[in-house]
């Protein structure tokens, strides 16, 4: 039946025993479940146990390590290939120490004949001004990627992604420091490493605005299919490092999936999105921060946090006639219930008359700094009605925190 079926679907069937037990099907059941065995170098079917071969040969070391310092020392392999090295790892270098193979000192003359024959290696591995590019592109990612603590996958993605602009003539006419920026950002979303451009920007030397630009030109020549950032991402980071409990976390991202279903999240930064959740979710369950603490752990103002806060409680149904200064969840935990024409009182009064916005007083941490520029989820940084996400042109950048009392 299983040849029958093979034949239908186009596929070659598999008629002798030898090429069933090659392509891991058992001759005995028809079942693909053979694997092998490393303690016994045999082939064993998992559903009906049979021994399909035995005797299998051992490719690996003849060596046997009881510990990593001792692997490495009978190890007579290099390193795997790797992308983010420009010639893959795959050229060999000669050692810094003036030693031969067995550990005697060389001679002075050795020494200096040693010297030199460093010195044409480094000038022959890298003896084009493309390959000098690449050397020099792909240590600034490995940079990088270490000051964001970033896992070795990310860099991998991040000299792929810079290996195919670089293939289809992308670098051209812009600055290297942009390129393997924008590489690193992508990377992190392809990854899921939640780091935000402006964190990726900080260790750049770069600043952020042609950073986002070359970020969305090269999405858009590369083909790269990236999801909005959920602000969910950020909380647990922004959790630790606020010292709140787990609890506080949990609400903050039941804050964050009712107020997003609610359609607040439109043109808005997922960092300062979860920060605001983040403020939300800890006056609720009285763990209370200021609004100062908590903007600087997400790396945005404190102008942004109250807006977003604003915006989310209005969008819950709830205010401080119930009860959030006092932790209370029973309007968090009524979903659907209307919202609250009770606004929330500050006991600070804003200025009556505001200066006006200047280009300097934009939050180029959140809204880009530039009219073209977005947010990291790509998002023009407009509302939904088209509205500027302008926060500091609405509001006074103050640092003291809206203390929430009954009407």
């Amino acid at each position: 039946m299983s040849v029958l079926l093979a034949v239908d679907q186009g596929a070659a069937p598999v008629s002798s025993p030898i090429e069933r037990r090659r392509s891991g099907v058992c001759p005995d059941c028809d079942a693909p479940a053979v694997v092998p065995t490393a303690d016994r170098g045999e082939r064993v079917c998992e559903e009906c146990g049979l021994v399909v071969a035995d005797d299998e040969i051992d490719r690996g070391p003849e060596w046997r390590a009881y510990s990593h310092r001792e692997s490495q020392a009978k190890s007579r392999v290099g390193a795997p290939a790797t992308r983010t090295l420009h010639d893959k790892g795959l050229t060999t270098d000669i050692d810094w120490r003036d030693e031969d193979a067995a550990g005697t000192p060389l001679s002075d003359r050795q020494r200096e004949r040693v010297s030199r024959l460093r010195q044409w290696h480094e000038r022959v591995r890298t003896n084009e001004a493309g390959e000098r590019s690449l050397r020099y592109a792909l240590g600034e990612i490995d940079r990088m990627a270490a000051a964001l603590g970033v896992p070795r996958p990310v860099r991998e993605v991040a000299s792929t992604l810079y290996r195919r602009a670089l293939a289809e003539d992308l670098v051209r006419g812009r600055s290297i420091e942009a390129v393997t920026t924008a590489v690193l950002y992508a990377a992190c979303r392809v990854e899921g490493v939640t780091r935000s451009l402006d964190e990726v920007a900080a260790v750049a030397r770069v600043e952020r605005t042609p950073v986002g630009r070359t970020y969305r030109y090269l999405a858009g020549e590369l083909a790269l299919e990236l999801e909005p950032v959920d602000p969910a991402e950020y909380i647990p980071r922004f959790r630790s490092e606020l010292g709140l409990s787990e609890r506080v976390g949990r609400t903050a991202s039941e804050v964050v999936g009712r107020t997003v279903a609610a359609g607040v999240l439109s043109g808005k930064s997922p960092t300062g999105f979860a920060a605001g959740a983040i403020y939300v979710a800890a006056l609720l369950c009285d763990e209370k921060r200021t609004q100062a603490a908590v903007a600087d752990a997400a790396g945005v103002t404190t102008v942004t946090v109250r807006n977003r806060y604003q915006a989310q409680i209005d969008a819950l149904g709830i205010s401080a006639g119930d009860g959030l200064s006092e932790g209370s969840r029973a309007s968090l935990d009524a979903e659907g219930s209307p919202a609250s024409s009770t606004p929330v009182v500050a006991t600070e009064t804003p200025p009556s008359s505001p200066s006006p916005p200047s280009p300097s007083s934009n939050d180029w941490r959140d809204s880009g700094g530039d009219s073209d520029d977005r947010d990291d989820d790509g998002s023009s940084g407009r509302d939904s009605d088209g509205s500027e996400d302008n926060d500091e042109s609405n509001e006074s950048d103050d640092s003291d925190e809206h203390r929430l009392s009954k009407p």
